[in-house]
């Protein structure tokens, strides 16, 4: 079974909006809403964990047409990292719940709310896992000449264009294994985790890289919000 955990838990208005980004409407729909609708409307995932703020949890289940696909919310946590972990946790509990214990090899996605141009084909191709890969991230080439400073200042090495790449959500997991990676950082470490693959790569599991795409954006900015709203037009 797949499932997706949607990350909505962000409650920061850095773009100078009175209300968290992913609840801005474009077009008449609040962002989260487009993010909800390819989950919705994907043949390959079976169920949805929101992880969402106690008080917008009525506004996002407003949002929700597929009722059910939809298993519930976890809260946010401390980091977006724990915010995943929660998500995970809740997953496994409905799992048990429904006498489904062994769920080591359901495949989990994990989400941004603020990502709204994510396409099908992409999560489909992040839910299929060859037999012996334990995870997928979608990469881009970097465009640009990286180099690396140790102090900020002034430049330390030399980096290998063709052996960087930029990662992208959603991302997908084996679920038990990806569970124990998390598990295995409590109650610290977790804390210091950037992004959601870096528990995968840290416990030793084979994450597979596969293509990217540069319209599956993340709405960081006001330039990102200002060309998702002139797409829309």
């Amino acid at each position: 079974m797949n499932y997706a955990i949607i990350l909505s838990g962000g409650t920061g208005t850095r773009l100078g909006l009175e209300i968290p980004k992913q609840y801005y409407e474009v077009n008449n729909n609040p962002i989260i809403r487009y993010v909800i609708e390819t989950m919705e409307q994907s043949d390959v995932v079976d169920g949805i964990v929101m992880v969402t703020a106690q008080e917008w949890q009525e506004y996002v289940q407003a949002q929700i047409s597929v009722p059910e696909k939809f298993l519930g919310f976890a809260l946010p946590g401390e980091s977006r990292q724990l915010s995943i972990y929660n998500g995970l946790c809740f997953l496994r509990d409905h799992l048990e719940q429904q006498s489904r214990g062994d769920y080591d090899d359901n495949i989990v996605l994990i989400q941004d709310a603020a990502r709204p141009n994510t396409s099908l084909e992409l999560v489909e191709r992040c839910f299929a896992l060859e037999k012996d890969v334990d995870g997928v991230m979608p990469v881009l080439p970097m465009k640009d000449t990286v180099y690396l400073s140790e102090d900020g200042k002034q430049v330390s090495h030399l980096l290998e264009r063709k052996q960087i790449f930029a990662g992208q959500a959603p991302e997908s997991f084996r679920l038990g294994k990806y569970l124990k990676a998390n598990e295995a950082l409590l109650p610290d470490k977790i804390l210091q985790i950037n992004g959601s693959t870096e528990p995968a790569i840290l416990s030793g599991m084979h994450i597979q890289m596969i293509p990217g795409d540069e319209q599956n954006y993340k709405i960081t900015t006001e330039n990102d919000l200002k060309k998702f709203v002139d797409e829309k037009k």
